[in-house]
C-alpha cells in the first residue's frame, strides 16, 4: 500500500476541506478577492490548519505557488536569527504573477522565543506590501498581544463525528480498504477529531492488511478498550481494590500503556459509570490531581492505585 499521507491526498482545493466549514467559506471569499491580511490559525493537531494554509498558496498563485511560499516550522527554528535571516530575505522581494504579495506560513509559531516574536513583529509592519503571514499555533495565548492584533484569528475545531468519517471513507475507497462501522466510531474515539492521528493509525494497519480489525487498531495505538478500563473501574466501585489494581496493571502490561495514557482513558469511562453525578465529579476531579502528580514525577503505579481507592470509597 502507498503512503497515504502524501501531497497527493492532502485537500487541493477549498471544496475538499473537511469540517472548518464557516472558517473555509470566509477565507475561500478572501482568496477569490486576492484580499487576504495576516491571519492566525489556532487550535488542536490534525484539524486542517496546514492544510488550509496550503490550499491558499495554490488558490492564489496557481502552478507558481512554490515561489511565492515559504513554509518555515517554528518548533525546529525558533530564534530571533530566523526571523532576521530567512523570514526577513523572502519578504524583501516582490511576489512573482499577478498577485501583489507573496506568503509566508509559520506552523507552530507558539514555539517561537519571546524576542523572536518581537522581531515578528516589526517584520509584519515593515513589509506588509510585499507578504502576508499565516501563523499556525495550538495556544495562541502564548503569542504577544501585538502579533495576535496584527491578524485575523481563525480558530480551528476537532472534527466532529461526520467529519472524521468522510475522511475514513475516502482513505477507505482509495486505497481498498475494508472498514466496517464499529472501526469508525473506535478510530474517532481514539483520535478525539486529529484527522492526523486516523491517518497515521490506518496506515500502519493497512501495511499489515486491507482488512481492519478492532484487534489490529488497539493493538497499534497501544490503547486499553473501553471495556476493559470500565471493568477495572467497576470492580473498583463494587469495593473489590486487588482485583481492580490487578486488571488495570495486566492491562497496562498487555498493551504497553503510560500512566498518562491510562488515566486519561479513566477519566472517558468514569462518565459512564452507574454512580451519581456527584461522585463522578470527585473522581473526575482526582484525575485531574493523579495526572498533575505524574507529570510532576510521581509513580504512575502508586498514583493509579491511590485513584482506585478513590474509586472504592466514593463508588460504595
Amino acid at each position: 500500500m502507498q503512503r497515504i499521507w502524501t501531497e497527493k491526498h492532502r485537500p487541493q482545493t477549498f471544496k475538499e476541506v473537511i469540517g472548518q466549514d464557516k472558517i473555509v467559506e470566509i477565507i475561500e471569499a478572501m482568496t477569490k478577492n486576492k484580499n487576504i491580511p495576516n491571519l492566525l490559525f489556532a487550535g488542536p493537531a490534525g484539524v486542517g490548519k496546514s492544510t488550509v494554509a496550503l490550499v491558499i498558496a495554490k488558490e492564489l498563485f496557481g502552478d507558481r505557488w512554490r515561489e511565492n511560499f515559504l513554509e518555515l516550522n517554528s518548533s525546529d527554528e525558533r530564534g530571533i536569527d530566523i526571523i532576521r535571516g530567512v523570514i526577513k530575505d523572502f519578504s524583501r522581494t516582490r511576489a512573482m504573477g499577478d498577485v501583489p504579495f507573496k506568503l509566508i506560513f509559520l506552523d507552530e509559531c507558539d514555539s517561537l522565543t519571546k524576542e523572536a516574536q518581537q522581531a515578528l513583529r516589526r517584520t509584519m509592519e515593515n513589509y506588509t506590501d510585499n507578504v502576508r503571514f499565516i501563523l499556525s499555533c495550538n495556544y495562541s495565548s502564548k503569542l504577544i498581544d501585538p502579533i495576535q492584533s496584527r491578524c485575523s484569528v481563525f480558530r480551528f475545531k476537532p472534527l466532529d463525528k461526520e467529519g472524521v468519517k468522510k475522511v475514513i471513507e475516502k482513505i477507505k475507497k482509495e486505497e481498498g480498504l475494508t472498514i466496517n462501522e464499529k472501526i469508525s466510531e473506535a478510530l474517532y474515539d481514539i483520535s478525539d477529531g486529529d484527522v492526523r492521528r486516523v491517518i497515521n493509525i490506518l496506515q500502519s494497519c493497512a501495511s499489515l492488511n486491507k482488512v481492519i480489525t478492532e484487534d489490529l487498531v488497539f493493538s497499534l495505538v497501544s490503547a486499553a478498550r473501553p471495556k476493559e478500563v470500565k471493568e477495572v473501574l467497576e470492580f473498583a466501585v463494587d469495593g473489590d481494590f486487588i482485583k481492580s489494581r490487578d486488571k488495570l496493571l495486566d492491562t497496562m502490561l498487555k498493551h504497553g500503556l503510560s500512566g498518562l495514557d491510562v488515566i486519561k482513558q479513566i477519566q472517558k469511562e468514569i462518565l459512564n459509570l452507574n454512580i451519581k453525578d456527584e461522585k463522578k465529579l470527585i473522581l473526575i476531579e482526582k484525575c485531574g490531581e493523579v495526572e498533575f502528580r505524574m507529570v510532576e514525577g510521581s509513580d504512575e503505579y502508586l498514583q493509579l492505585e491511590s485513584l482506585l481507592a478513590a474509586v472504592v470509597l466514593y463508588g460504595k
